[in-house]
């Protein structure tokens, strides 16, 4: 989403065999061998944080005041935690058996609205962005979260206005409007053929959650 939003020209490439992760470690891609990886700049760049920082340090995503440098940060690492870090939210809830789905969705359900909407929308009471007067990565960080809950939970949104208006005004720009339309670059929600995909390739992942 931050590469849609400052228009930066940009190939995406999934692994689909565990062979194609195996090519990366063995030429020595993945400094730390775990994915994601950019390569830009002549540069083969690990951990998301350290990807996400140099790609909003690039396209001025970034304040130049160290406080609100701090605040962005707390922010995008806010919707991190929602999106990705904790094993009970968004990003694994399609690899959670079926009995758990439902209970997996509530516990989605109950940390957003308790621990990370509230917070986002007392941050755009008074501005149309979460810090300063300009666009910073943290809001395209809230769009992106708030778009994945809602794709799990369509209404998760109504009791926070000013989300919803945020995302509509996010949603508005051209790069990302293109972005979100049917047949663009976008992937879906994921599904069974996703889940077995990941699991085959990150395989070594997986067996060290089960044991």
């Amino acid at each position: 989403m931050t590469f849609v939003n400052v228009s930066l020209p940009f190939e995406e490439v999934f692994l689909t065999k565990r062979e194609e992760y195996e090519k990366l470690l063995n030429d020595g891609a993945l400094m730390f061998q775990q994915v994601p990886l950019l390569e830009m700049d002549g540069m083969q760049l690990v951990q998301s944080k350290a990807i996400l920082h140099y790609i909003a340090g690039k396209c001025s995503l970034y304040a130049k005041d160290h406080k609100e440098r701090a605040m962005i940060d707390m922010y995008s690492e806010a919707a991190s935690d929602l999106m990705i870090l904790s094993p009970t939210l968004i990003i694994m809830y399609p690899f959670k058996p079926a009995e758990n789905t439902q209970i997996h969705l509530s516990n989605i359900e109950q940390k957003a609205t308790d621990h990370f909407l509230p917070v986002f929308e007392k941050g755009l009471a008074n501005s149309q962005f979460l810090v300063g007067n300009q666009l910073s990565r943290a809001d395209v960080h809230l769009l992106e979260a708030s778009l994945m809950l809602q794709e799990l939970l369509p209404t998760i949104l109504s009791a926070f206005p000013k989300i919803q208006a945020s995302q509509e005004k996010m949603k508005a720009f051209p790069t990302i409007s293109k972005f979100l339309q049917p047949g663009s670059a976008r992937k879906p929600p994921p599904d069974e053929v996703y889940v077995k995909t990941v699991m085959a390739v990150l395989s070594h992942l997986f067996k060290q959650e089960a044991q």
